[in-house]
């Protein structure tokens, strides 16, 4: 019997970890590509042999997704799989019918296809988007674990944002600033990661999700998933926590895989009830009471504070926010753009006149964006980029919305300062009583 010619179209991400749970070492396939979207320069390389296992002795081709429709009738594809997220439902079928239509078989996985089971209590951290709050709540639930219910050991693991030599980065470890140096991560991956060391943590990463977690194991006494996107768990999960976002109400029902982690959820956190007006907040609750009316809804405020107020009341500020929260993310302010605006900053300069390159290339890609900075920065060439822009730009200050301290990777000549956010719960005890249950506590 001949084995189903399988195609991967992914994003670095959920691609990697379906082939390695649910198609590596399975000799009724054959994964014969995978595509790549959403990340510059993540195509045109191979998933290595090593991490591909003895069926791929000369590893995988990772091809750009322009070329699907040409890959499919040249390998005689049989089954494309789906494998990314944060995707309109309309775009999802889009890019079904551009299978569909080529001659193969279209398909998503269930989550549960490729959930690794641990032996340490498990809690996983989701989102319905991208932005919405994940990484705040994670450190929220690390602090109600160790400081409220005493655990020991919380280890978090980040969804996978492996850019560079996938083979170098099957298991990493973050533990300190220099681990981030190290391991040569970009933005991105710095924004996700350092706020965990920041607050005294270990995070791990990487390709191989299960090698990453049986190493995880040897130190935690509970394993955190702190998800990317909207993408669901890898693992199989004790508490599913997701994050809903009111000043995108309605968008819960309308992206994979949102829906799905709004559905599967034990707990749904409204964040953002101090910005959303009480309608959009009513609009979610009515959906999660729609999908999943058995779920424990806490609604909660994102504060934001600013290093120095000084340099925002009163001034010219150009503000920088999250890249990914702004553009696939489809948000149009952040929290620098909040705390500018409840600071009174006297104008909050527009930088499109100053972009240059790829931010250039992004207000152009997204034209909803107007008074803000992507942070773009997976390669050194976007940094620079981004530096350009900002020393160009005609204002007071640099205020900086991103997670990490964006002084740290790049020179800012300018007066600049930070904004933070943090998760607030309207109900104190609900989220830890969440999580005593699975302690037994």
């Amino acid at each position: 019997m001949s084995r189903k010619r399988i195609l991967i179209i992914g994003a670095a991400g959920r691609d990697f970890h379906n082939f390695n749970t649910v198609y590596r070492g399975n000799k009724e396939f054959e994964v014969v590509a995978f595509t790549a979207t959403q990340i510059p320069e993540i195509d045109d390389r191979r998933y290595p042999a090593v991490l591909a296992g003895d069926l791929y002795p000369d590893g995988i081709d990772i091809e750009p997704m322009e070329r699907m429709e040409e890959l499919i009738r040249d390998l005689k594809v049989d089954e494309c799989v789906f494998s990314y997220s944060d995707i309109h439902y309309i775009d999802l079928m889009q890019v079904g019918n551009r299978v569909l239509s080529a001659g193969a078989d279209f398909k998503l996985l269930a989550p549960g296809r490729g959930h690794v089971k641990s032996v340490k209590p498990l809690v996983s951290i989701l989102a319905v988007r991208t932005g919405c709050g994940k990484s705040q709540t994670t450190r929220r639930v690390v602090q109600i674990l160790k400081s409220e219910l005493g655990v020991r050991k919380v280890v978090s693991i980040r969804h996978p944002m492996p850019y560079g030599d996938l083979a170098k980065q099957a298991v990493q470890r973050f533990a300190s600033i220099q681990d981030l140096k190290k391991h040569q991560c970009t933005i991105e991956e710095m924004e996700e990661y350092e706020p965990h060391i920041a607050a005294g943590n270990v995070i791990y990463a990487g390709v191989d999700y299960e090698a990453i977690l049986r190493q995880a194991e040897q130190e935690a006494d509970v394993v955190l998933w702190d998800g990317g996107n909207n993408d669901p768990s890898f693992y199989a999960s004790d508490l599913t926590i997701t994050v809903a976002d009111p000043l995108r109400a309605g968008h819960e029902l309308l992206y994979w895989a949102g829906e799905t982690n709004l559905t599967m959820a034990d707990v749904v956190i409204i964040n953002k009830c101090d910005s959303a007006d009480p309608g959009q907040i009513e609009t979610v609750r009515a959906n999660i009471a729609d999908r999943n009316p058995g779920a424990v809804v806490i609604p909660a405020d994102s504060p934001v504070s600013v290093d120095d107020e000084s340099l925002v009341r009163g001034k010219r500020v150009i503000v920088v926010e999250d890249g990914p929260t702004l553009t696939h993310g489809e948000m149009d302010i952040g929290a620098g753009y909040v705390a500018s605006r409840r600071l009174g900053a006297a104008e909050i300069v527009d930088p499109k006149p100053y972009a240059v390159g790829s931010i250039k290339a992004a207000f152009d890609k997204y034209p909803r964006l107007e008074k803000i900075v992507p942070a773009l920065g997976y390669y050194g060439e976007q940094l620079a980029d981004l530096t350009r822009t900002i020393e160009a730009a005609d204002c007071d200050t640099v205020v900086i919305g991103t997670p990490i301290d964006l002084r740290r990777v790049i020179n800012i000549s300018k007066p600049a300062t930070r904004v933070r956010y943090d998760l607030k719960e309207h109900d104190p005890k609900a989220l830890p009583k969440a999580l005593a249950a699975i302690l037994g506590k």
